[in-house]
């Protein structure tokens, strides 16, 4: 059974930083891409940033030259480094991973997306 289990939220001041890290497990063969999304109370679900396995990124605009994103491939993990966090980053972030290849028994199985179970980031003073 393929699982995303993210670490690393909390509370931090505003300026301050935090680094989100999410390690996928369950005999993993390979992820396409990896991102991180967030979801602020009232507000949608929304991209913050992705990778693919080659390093390619893409940013929200709001993130963009605050937070980098970034995996190990030989781990299947992917982190979140958020520098210059303002109250406005204030929401639960979700490890999502797409394209999961992974050994089920003895067959390779595929499935589409998983997400993980949402770690809270915290930005007040």
């Amino acid at each position: 059974q393929v699982q995303l289990v993210e670490s690393g939220g909390g509370l931090v001041q505003p300026g301050g930083s935090l680094r989100l890290s999410c390690a996928a497990s369950g005999n993993i063969v390979s992820i396409d891409t990896m991102a991180w999304y967030r979801q602020a109370p009232g507000n949608q679900r929304e991209l913050a940033a992705a990778i693919t396995p080659g390093g390619k990124t893409n940013y929200a605009r709001s993130v963009e030259g605050r937070f980098t994103i970034s995996r190990d491939n030989a781990k299947n993990t992917v982190y979140l480094q958020m520098n210059s966090l303002n109250p406005e980053d204030t929401a639960v972030y979700y490890c999502y991973a797409e394209g999961i290849r992974n050994y089920s028994g003895r067959a390779e199985s595929y499935r589409r997306d998983q997400w993980g179970q949402g770690t809270q980031v915290t930005v007040s003073s």
